[in-house]
């Protein structure tokens, strides 16, 4: 079956969190909780490496909703469900529907961090890659130094698979980076 014909649904819920896809409107709120996250996102993220306008991102969301129905990448945005406030992103990125697996990347606001946002985050983003899109496999790849990246993977119970040496220069220094992979199955 082509994927485009998979339904796979647009949002869900954990314990204190709603995942959902972007939608038309999100620009202010996204452009919001970057802005407010910057100094700690442009150290990981390279399209963090300057803040974006609200309309810049209100395109992205736009864009991102198309991918989304499309089923060529899954950009996910999480709100605290008490509140409905953005605290972070992730999504299920570089698809291969042939497996199917996916990689999952994400960032929390630092004002919601330390609190088990992101791993309630990315155990929910699993369980519904396993069950509603059928994964096999899903990687985490974080560089070597960023430790609270790491520890997300191992509390959601990805296997470590290696590091790739001097796989990627860091966006803002040049520098040659290495890369740790982390990789969780399917049961």
């Amino acid at each position: 079956m082509k994927p485009i014909m998979q339904e796979i649904p647009y949002a869900f819920e954990t314990e204190r969190l709603k995942i959902r896809g972007p939608l038309p409107g999100d620009g202010e709120v996204i452009q919001t909780a970057v802005s407010e996250s910057h100094e700690h996102l442009k150290q990981w993220m390279p399209w963090a490496a300057s803040v974006s306008t609200v309309e810049e991102y209100e395109i992205r969301a736009r864009e991102g909703q198309i991918k989304y129905l499309g089923r060529e990448d899954f950009w996910l945005l999480i709100f605290l469900k008490e509140t409905d406030v953005l605290i972070g992103s992730s999504g299920l990125h570089s698809g291969d529907w042939d497996v199917p697996s996916f990689e999952i990347g994400y960032w929390v606001h630092p004002k919601y961090g330390g609190k088990g946002y992101i791993t309630e985050a990315v155990n929910g983003i699993c369980q519904f890659a396993f069950s509603q899109m059928a994964a096999q496999r899903l990687l985490i790849r974080c560089d070597v130094e960023n430790e609270r990246s790491t520890a997300v993977a191992k509390r959601c119970g990805f296997t470590f698979e290696g590091t790739h040496q001097h796989d990627a220069r860091h966006h803002l220094t040049n520098e040659l980076r290495n890369t740790h992979y982390f990789a969780k199955l399917a049961k």
